[in-house]
């Protein structure tokens, strides 16, 4: 199918979701499967379609550096298990929107600066629409806070290359990084947490402009 199509879906699956709160939409996959593309895609559809939408991201969410590296820095699991604050992500976003209480923060974190980001809180309409992306969202922690989820598919091959692409130098050794601790931390969360089975939708994304549902 084509893109525009994909997206009509996705935002026709949502709008029929019916609540008395937020509704609460993840976006996951692997490591450059374009995840961050469709959370903007899908915020500005959905947002046409006349609910106001909430965008948040995994990467408002990171620990310290000192705790995601405490395994090393090449470690997979380290990258799983220690790359992100779930219980900030709980405390100060997702149980907020989920319970109806509306004071929300959409981060908490920037990584570029390793620093915790010190802001209000705001304020969620009830007929909100968060849409929130990142790595590991169906997880056993979270995974039963979404509406509605999306898992991103692409070959590991691609993901990659993607990412290489995104980090000129040493191509070799940018590789070999994504294999030891991204790749093969990725791998261990598919393992675990078996997120193609809990996704609500599973897209072939390996051709982003020709997606396929699976």
């Amino acid at each position: 199918m084509k893109r525009r199509e994909l997206l009509e879906t996705l935002v026709e699956n949502i709008l029929a979701i019916r609540n008395d709160r937020p509704l609460l939409v993840a976006i996951d996959g692997i490591d450059a499967a374009g995840k961050t593309t469709l959370a903007k895609e899908l915020a500005d559809k959905l947002r046409a379609s006349g609910p106001p939408v909430i965008e948040s991201s995994i990467d408002g969410f990171h620990n310290p550096r000192a705790i995601r590296y405490k395994r090393g820095s090449e470690s997979p699991e380290g990258y799983y298990r220690d790359s992100f604050n779930t219980a900030a992500l709980k405390i100060l976003l997702l149980d907020p929107l989920k319970t109806g209480d509306l004071r929300y923060k959409p981060k908490a974190f920037d990584y570029t600066i390793d620093r915790g980001i010190i802001s209000t809180f705001m304020e969620a309409d009830s007929g909100s629409i968060l849409i929130f992306d990142g790595v590991f969202t169906h997880q056993p922690a979270l995974r039963e806070y979404w509406d509605y989820s999306i898992y991103l598919h692409i070959n590991e091959e691609e993901s990659i290359r993607r990412g290489v692409s995104r980090n000129p130098g040493d191509e070799k050794e940018a590789r070999r990084r994504y294999m030891v601790r991204y790749i093969a931390g990725q791998r261990l969360y598919n393992s675990e947490a078996e997120p193609k089975k809990h996704a609500d939708i599973v897209i072939d994304n390996n051709d982003p402009e020709n997606p396929a549902i699976l």
